[in-house]
């Protein structure tokens, strides 16, 4: 239970949650980091350090990391890599290999980019081993709870090759939402951009998610690929290349 003197005063409600857990709600960084960061006494909870983990406070007190915790969050890397079919974008299969090999030296777009170190990369989402295009890597545990999170809103568009009669029906039904596991898909947004090409733009993944909806409209997915995740997009990168996340840019 939170204190006098960690800032506990009437104006404070709710029931007390964890520290860490409250942290990573408002987005400040994840569960994990937020403990490593109270163990080392880079967390002021209204302006007192708190060294405890496990430590409680009120959703509505003041929580702040301090500068050197900033400085430690501002050097995390997050890699963009254009993942190549035939490579799994998690953990590795037997006979095949994890994207993140890709993360070399070699394969940078830019000369000179200092690679990150994979153990500490941890994929933001996923593409099967049959797609290809963009995918995200991180250090930063924001990162994966925004793109991730259960509450994600963050778009994601397909460019998508099919086999099979594209009709408005079918469109309609893609877009209106279909059933999967027992549980309607969230509202899609689905434009038809050639004879055999569509458009997805979801906001959510489900496994195969993409290939399983167009299996129920009786269509069949020749090719996919992601082009585009928030506000970054594929551009530029290369198949089987990368580049890290630019201190300006954000989904």
């Amino acid at each position: 239970m939170p204190s006098k003197r960690h800032g506990m005063s009437e104006r404070n409600t709710g029931e007390p949650i964890r520290l860490s857990r409250l942290m990573s709600m408002r987005g400040i960084c994840s569960r994990r980091e937020a403990d490593r960061y109270i163990a080392l006494g880079l967390v002021e909870v209204d302006g007192d350090i708190v060294h405890t983990l496990g430590y409680k406070v009120y959703p509505d007190q003041e929580v702040r990391l301090s500068p050197d915790a900033q400085t430690q969050q501002d050097r995390l890397k997050t890699v963009l890599l254009n993942k190549p079919p035939g490579y799994v974008s998690g953990q590795p299969e037997k006979g095949y290999r994890p994207a993140i090999v890709l993360i070399t030296r070699t394969n940078a777009i830019h000369p000179n980019t200092s690679v990150p170190r994979h153990k500490g990369l941890a994929p933001a989402g996923r593409l099967d081993i049959d797609s290809s295009g963009l995918m995200v890597y991180t250090e930063d545990g924001r990162i994966a709870k925004q793109l991730i999170g259960e509450h994600s809103g963050i778009e994601k568009e397909y460019a998508v090759k099919v086999q099979g009669k594209i009709t408005e029906r079918c469109i309609e039904q893609l877009t209106e939402g279909i059933e999967l596991d027992g549980k309607r898909l969230r509202r899609a947004s689905i434009q038809q951009t050639g004879r055999e090409q569509l458009t997805f733009i979801l906001k959510e993944g489900r496994k195969r998610q993409v290939r399983r909806m167009c299996e129920a409209v009786g269509l069949t997915v020749k090719s996919l690929v992601r082009t585009r995740i928030g506000k970054v997009e594929l551009t530029g990168i290369p198949r089987g290349k990368w580049r890290l996340l630019g201190n300006q840019e954000n989904f």
